[in-house]
């Protein structure tokens, strides 16, 4: 596998936030970095979209998504490091592989596929498109919400990701996310306690 698309080992709950634009990943993924006293990884197509756009007035082209994909991971292994129990991901490269399908009819550069399916996370949030669509230089699809999001959910199903969906208002998908999280941190606590104790 590239060693630049590769996850780095670390023991930590790993979170992603995984759904179409503008269903409110970036604002859950800060409320769950707030609730949890950790960092959150955001997401790199943006800023590196935002700039192409920006410079060239182009939008993501297929060439983009190796870039794109490499600095996500590079993104993600630093911060790792300095996340507490909880690393929480606005995206990972599973979703940069559902974009590539849906906006190049299939297409999927093999280094990506095989990296969005080599890493793992303990938990899929997959937000739903009940929010209000914001639209910004970089979005363009609002009539597509629908097929969109059921391209992502097909994605975890097809992979087998273990996930939750996530609807209503952010204190309701707050409440939602975290008490799954809670569920898998305990769970591993108590692994945890149950391998020293028969150390």
């Amino acid at each position: 596998m590239e060693k630049k698309l590769q996850q780095q080992p670390i023991n930590i709950v790993k979170v992603v936030l995984f759904g179409p634009e503008s269903s409110g990943k970036t604002t859950l993924s800060q409320q769950l970095a707030r609730y949890y006293n950790t960092v959150w990884v955001p997401e790199f197509a943006r800023d590196y979209l935002q700039e192409k756009w920006n410079n060239e007035r182009k939008t993501c082209e297929m060439s983009d998504f190796i870039p794109i994909a490499i600095g996500q991971m590079e993104l993600e292994n630093k911060l790792a490091t300095k996340a507490d129990k909880v690393l929480i991901c606005d995206t990972d490269l599973l979703e940069t592989k559902v974009y590539s399908e849906e906006f190049y009819d299939g297409f999927v550069d093999d280094k990506l596929e095989e990296a969005a399916l080599k890493n793992s996370y303990d938990l899929y949030l997959l937000t739903y498109i009940d929010t209000p669509w914001e639209k910004d230089d970089l979005r363009d699809r609002p009539e597509q919400r629908l097929e969109m999001f059921t391209a992502f959910e097909n994605a975890l199903i097809q992979h087998k990701r273990p996930y939750i969906l996530l609807k209503g208002d952010k204190k309701t998908r707050l409440t939602l996310a975290t008490e799954a999280i809670n569920k898998i941190i305990g769970e591993r606590e108590n692994l945890h306690s149950f391998s020293n104790k028969n150390i």
